[in-house]
């Protein structure tokens, strides 16, 4: 009976430790780790957020770019921090469901070593060519390529990733032999295609969006299921005769273990920032749908999702590295 009473005493103790951190939170700044370079789409949003977040939870929130490995640098470092409620990262769909079928060898398991915050956007990417190239529509430029055929590089923003895994898939789908070239993020991706240097490159519309609306990269398709309402003129790959059904989103994370009532507060915190009417706007600016999950519905958006990312990757004929 003594033992029984110090069992409940104990979990009693442990949970009221819990929950009395969780009321405190937060008592200093905290920090959201951006797995990528400065500039490109996941180190504007997270610097969004962390300005809308300091305002409603009373303490600073730091943007920290820790970039490598198609993200994987990043995501170590955060699944080694104390799961205070003090650290998270900023995630996409590359990170959590391509990576593990792209690399042999994984420093951490998304499902095991994280729990999810939110996802808060989907992020379809635009197929863009120079203007000057020739094809306007995706149809002339299979035309083109094949006229080239093992002549043709392509750029993605990382191996691995959700742009290197669609322009693989239409590499297998027509047969075109094009050469894929990673790149250490969408800027220098998008700089190389700009200086002619790569004809084509499948990117986020938050790095490419600038260059499309400034006439500088036509915008031959995107990969959402319903057209880009920045776009509204640029069909998706499922019109112009591809049925394929992928797009990527992006998320918060924290380290396993951290409290449930810290996560679903700034679950929630961070879900009335991306459906409010401003803040659906501004992630249109910056290249993505906005949603806003629990993170029980971005549980099972990962345990379907990834499976069909895998099955992506095998079709597209990406070995693992």
């Amino acid at each position: 009976m003594k033992s029984t009473m110090k069992a409940l005493l104990a979990g009693a103790m442990i949970l009221f430790a819990a929950e009395a951190q969780a009321q405190a939170w937060p008592s200093k700044p905290i920090k959201l780790v951006a797995p990528y370079p400065p500039g490109g789409q996941t180190d504007v949003v997270a610097r969004y957020f962390a300005d809308k977040l300091t305002g409603v939870l009373g303490q600073q929130v730091i943007v920290e770019n820790k970039a490598g490995a198609q993200g994987m640098v990043g995501a170590e470092i955060v699944k080694n921090a104390a799961p205070d409620g003090y650290t998270f990262v900023y995630v996409n769909s590359s990170m959590m469901c391509i990576n593990p079928y792209v690399y042999k060898k994984m420093p951490y398991d998304g499902f095991k070593d994280f729990v999810p915050v939110t996802q808060h956007g989907l992020a379809p990417l635009a197929m863009v060519v120079l203007p000057t190239l020739g094809p306007k529509s995706v149809k002339e430029f299979v035309a083109w390529a094949k006229e080239r055929k093992g002549k043709v590089n392509f750029a993605s923003f990382g191996l691995g990733s959700s742009s290197h895994i669609w322009g693989e898939m239409l590499n297998q789908a027509e047969k075109l032999d094009m050469t894929h070239v990673p790149y250490k993020g969408a800027g220098p991706a998008i700089q190389d295609t700009l200086a002619g240097h790569i004809p084509m490159t499948i990117q986020d519309l938050a790095s490419s969006g600038p260059a499309i609306s400034g006439g500088k990269l036509l915008p031959l398709a995107v990969t959402s299921a319903v057209r880009w309402p920045r776009l509204p003129d640029v069909p998706t790959f499922n019109e112009v005769g591809y049925n394929i059904n992928l797009v990527g989103w992006n998320g918060i994370m924290a380290p396993a273990g951290t409290p449930k009532e810290i996560v679903e507060r700034l679950s929630a915190e961070i879900r009335k920032v991306v459906q409010a009417p401003e803040g659906k706007e501004k992630l249109l600016d910056m290249g993505l749908f906005a949603t806003g999950t629990t993170p029980a519905e971005m549980t099972e958006i990962m345990k379907t999702g990834c499976a069909a990312w895998g099955d992506a990757v095998k079709r597209a004929g990406v070995e693992p590295e």
